[in-house]
């Protein structure tokens, strides 16, 4: 059964992954913003920061890939896929999404490769650690299930017993 979510819920969502992304570009920034200042719209700033329009930029993408998140994982949208389809799609809109803000706002050099292999390394490895709280997520919901099941089961056999 597919438990209820409200707007707030949504917002949430939003608001953490805009907060993970800002932890994320302000490492960068310390790390690399000093020499990608001349060649990056993101890093105009150099180490000192991240310009207002780039922070917004974040913000819409967090809005875009919530949104892509619900039309994936909810049955509004779709009602039968599998779930690795399910997360190849989303991942591959993502993908599409953030390539599309890298364009359209040069947050870094389109022609160069090795920005594109930095995205990359890096969508992989965020990615992965998403993936691997989803799953610590979904065992710990499954071990509460199970605990609540086995309560349930005894406090029948008490009542019948």
């Amino acid at each position: 059964m597919e438990e209820k979510r409200s707007i707030l819920d949504y917002l949430a969502q939003v608001l953490l992954i805009f907060g993970f992304a800002m932890v994320m570009i302000n490492l960068f920034c310390l790390a690399f913003g000093a020499s990608a200042e001349e060649v990056s719209a993101m890093f105009s700033l150099g180490d000192k920061g991240i310009p207002v329009n780039v922070v917004f930029q974040f913000l819409a993408v967090s809005l875009l890939i919530t949104a892509l998140r619900f039309m994936f994982f909810t049955d509004t949208f779709i009602r039968k896929m599998a779930l690795w389809l399910r997360s190849l799609c989303l991942f591959t809109g993502i993908v599409i999404v953030i390539s599309a803000f890298i364009i359209a706002f040069r947050w870094f050099p389109v022609g160069m490769w090795q920005s594109w292999a930095m995205f990359f390394a890096c969508f992989g490895l965020s990615a992965l650690g998403s993936y691997l709280v989803m799953n610590l997520k979904k065992k710990d919901e499954n071990r509460r299930m199970e605990k609540a099941l086995e309560r349930l089961k005894a406090e029948e056999g008490n009542v019948n017993g």
